[in-house]
């Protein structure tokens, strides 16, 4: 038998380790390499309910909303009323208030039209593109939530989230974003018809991420409902508005972590089996789902926790939510 030349030989050696390094390396590119150093893990409840704190105040400081926090009594919301439309069971309003001492937001807002008594009161969150006014139109994905808790004897609030503009010097968009829904409760709880223990909140696609932040940051929320939304930090890595990310997130947690902070307050998550396989999928829910809920039965309240998986696509699942909201409000 003819012998190679020991030149060729090592040739073929060297490219033979690059193709099993290449290999190696390829592999590696898709996983979560971060950190993830508040990733939760089972525990009492009692340390559960520390671990929480600790989160949300290392979060508030990476949103940059600290001083916020802090100087938030001196904020006056000064409401103006922009319009009013009968409704019929209610009355719909386009009005605007002061969302920092030199930021005004403008909203829509419902009170239904005979009611006597305090009323629930539900944060509702549209998607990427979207306006406050497209939860109320029930031809939408949005099914007209909003507009079906309102007839229902809901008070509802509905902002603007879909911006990609920072507006003051020294923020950054998901934590203006979050203020202003967070400033939505404060409205709420300024008015004498709304009873403060009874406050939801719910939103599809950007807006059940953004339902997630204000029930995660802000327990003044009694009952969320988040569609559209429950998945992996890594799947947004991939065709996504790259809107979710800041800097500091990834190294702090993955989205399992962020809806922990709810717990036990009750929480619908809703995701459809025709989502396309890059979006929202039913199984990158349950996998997550699984991480959630961990805090859940840590704090023995495993039936607060609850994936709805519906038969449509990226949108919102009427029933289910309507079912949960009256069930926990």
């Amino acid at each position: 038998m003819e012998k190679k030349p020991k030149k060729i030989v090592w040739v073929n050696i060297i490219v033979m380790l690059v193709t099993i390094l290449l290999f190696f390396v390829n592999s590696l590119s898709g996983l979560d390499n971060t950190v993830r150093t508040m990733k939760y893990s089972s525990r009492c409840a009692k340390d559960a309910a520390i671990w929480q704190s600790d989160l949300r105040s290392k979060l508030f400081h990476i949103l940059k909303m600290d001083d916020l926090l802090a100087n938030r009594e001196s904020i006056i919301l000064n409401p103006k009323e922009i319009l009013s439309e009968d409704k019929g069971d209610y009355v719909l309003k386009e009005i605007e208030f002061n969302s920092t001492k030199d930021r005004r937001i403008r909203v829509i807002f419902t009170i239904p039209s005979k009611t006597k008594g305090t009323l629930p009161a539900v944060v509702c969150i549209h998607g990427h593109n979207g306006t406050s006014r497209i939860v109320y139109d029930k031809t939408s994905i949005y099914k007209g939530f909003a507009a079906e808790l309102a007839a229902k004897n809901y008070v509802t609030i509905a902002p603007v989230v879909s911006q990609h503009e920072v507006y003051e010097e020294g923020r950054i968009l998901m934590g203006e974003r979050l203020w202003d829904l967070i400033r939505c409760i404060d409205f709420l709880e300024s008015l004498a018809k709304v009873d403060k223990n009874r406050i939801g909140c719910a939103g599809l696609s950007l807006g059940g991420e953004m339902a997630m932040w204000l029930s995660a940051m802000d327990d003044r929320i009694q009952a969320t409902v988040s569609s559209g939304f429950l998945t992996k930090m890594n799947q947004m890595e991939q065709n996504h508005c790259k809107c979710w990310k800041f800097p500091g997130l990834r190294e702090l947690v993955d989205y399992a972590d962020i809806y922990s902070l709810i717990a036990p307050r009750p929480l619908q998550c809703q995701n459809g089996l025709k989502e396309p396989l890059n979006d929202f999928t039913v199984a990158l829910a349950r996998e997550t789902l699984k991480e959630i809920e961990l805090i859940y039965r840590d704090y023995q309240r495993p039936e607060n926790l609850a994936l709805d998986v519906h038969n449509g696509a990226h949108e919102i699942d009427l029933p289910g939510l309507l079912y949960f909201i009256n069930e926990h409000l």
